[in-house]
């Protein structure tokens, strides 16, 4: 099992001193992130590694409450907590920076840029999915991929990065020969960034390989071949710091926390949580030298999943048991698809070796079978199942629920979020505690 260390900077900190208006705003956003999801992971990290595992952003100042519910429903889709998040407007679900009227409106980013401030949107799912697309784009369906990605030429940000943009081929590199004609450079790995970053004027940064999505924590060999959320922000940090005096807002995604949620996947999802926590750790690091000017915001559009710790009567987890699993759902998958004609045999030893728990079915080793896609799909399924049983975890659904999501906060103005806040509070708060709207009319 792949282990992520990290220095825990954060287990006591100092409430922040008096500072006027942030100078630099990060805002993290973990999609489906719930609170069994941060304490999930702190209790599994812990049992692994034999001593006491606290989430590094648990350690901030200030935290709330956020409830999470759109315009049309009490449950939400990303579309909608994402324009929420973004603008401080409720939505309709599958709607993309548009009220609940259909009426365009402007992301905290937006106001942001329009104060002077450098902009930056960065995430692990593709560029143009619900929650980036709310702080730059205004589209009635979240589905208009094509359409959504244009408005990021439109929006004109500074820096993008995470997932190629979702759309077909052609489509795709149409938008990039216009970005390029933008005067944006698309740097591809962050070795490819290291070498283009300081001739740039605005920057795409995506995968070595074109990918719509950053590959999971578990699965990441941490090479050059593929980022991660950690060198996405620390790119996303270099290149904005200088680009203008009036300082910079950063959105930042951890966005397959959400779809290994929907997998009801607990050990990819653990993973996923540490990983966001290591990047929230490299923007900590940036504000411990930038104390009177830095706002760090750590939240979530939603929960995914109803993930319960403990499900039995026993009273007890078996975390540890999710140290078997060296692969997420969907590569134990695509590791079974890869097989095609083989046997039973051959099967179980996959399953087993990846997850430490054998197939349901009884079936002599040696019988040959074909593997097609719907029975990888199950039988990966069906392992993950019952080794987040072995572990005394359970999931009430594979979709959103309307619990509320937390939020933690630390630097200048953080003290602004407590209590219990509604999702369109956070940005209006930003905004705020900024100063854009007056920063936007000095311009």
């Amino acid at each position: 099992m792949k282990r992520f260390t990290v220095t825990l900077l954060l287990l006591l900190v100092i409430a922040t001193g008096f500072c006027k208006n942030p100078k630099y705003i990060f805002y993290f956003i973990g999609d489906g992130m719930g609170p069994s999801h941060v304490r999930g992971t702190e209790l599994f990290l812990s049992e692994l590694y034999g001593k006491e595992y606290r989430v590094p952003f648990t350690g901030f100042p200030n935290a709330a409450f956020v409830t999470t519910q759109s315009a049309s429903n009490g449950v939400t889709d990303s579309a909608a907590s994402g324009t929420a998040l973004a603008t401080g407007s409720k939505a309709n679900n599958g709607n993309i920076g548009v009220d609940a009227k259909g009426n365009d409106v402007y992301s905290v980013a937006y106001k942001a840029k329009e104060a002077g401030m450098a902009v930056g949107i960065a995430t692990t799912v593709p560029i143009n999915h619900a929650t980036p697309a709310a702080f730059y784009a205004h589209n009635k369906s979240r589905n208009n991929y094509h359409d959504i990605a244009q408005w990021m030429l439109i929006a004109d940000y500074d820096f993008y990065a995470g997932g190629d943009a979702k759309c077909t081929n052609e489509q795709r590199n149409v938008l990039y020969g216009k970005a390029k004609e933008q005067g944006y450079t698309i740097a591809r790995g962050y070795g490819d960034y290291l070498t283009k970053a300081d001739n740039a004027k605005k920057m795409m940064l995506y995968q070595k390989n074109v990918a719509e999505e950053l590959p999971y924590a578990i699965d990441n060999e941490y090479t050059d071949v593929d980022l991660d959320l950690n060198k996405i922000t620390k790119a996303g940090i270099e290149f904005l710091y200088n680009k203008s005096k009036e300082g910079f807002f950063m959105m930042i995604e951890g966005g397959k926390i959400d779809y290994a949620s929907h997998s009801n996947d607990a050990a990819t999802v653990f993973y996923e949580v540490q990983a966001f926590g290591n990047a929230i750790v490299t923007a900590y690091e940036f504000y411990l030298e930038h104390k009177d000017e830095t706002l760090i915001i750590v939240t979530a559009d939603h929960e995914t999943g109803g993930l319960v710790l403990g499900y039995n009567g026993n009273y007890a987890l078996y975390l540890k048991e999710l140290a078997e699993q060296k692969v997420s759902v969907n590569k134990l998958e695509a590791l079974l698809r890869a097989e095609e004609k083989t046997t039973w045999g051959k099967v179980n030893g996959i399953v087993k070796e990846n997850t430490g728990v054998e197939i349901r079915e009884k079936h002599d080793e040696n019988e040959s079978i074909e593997v097609t896609s719907n029975l990888a799909r199950r039988i990966a399924a069906e392992a993950i199942y019952d080794l987040d049983r072995k572990a005394a975890l359970s999931w009430a659904s594979g979709n959103h629920s309307g619990t509320y999501v937390p939020l933690y906060t630390i630097g200048c103005g953080s003290e602004e979020f407590h209590g219990v806040m509604d999702n369109t509070d956070i940005p209006k708060t930003i905004e705020r505690v900024a100063e854009l709207n007056k920063k936007r009319k000095k311009r």
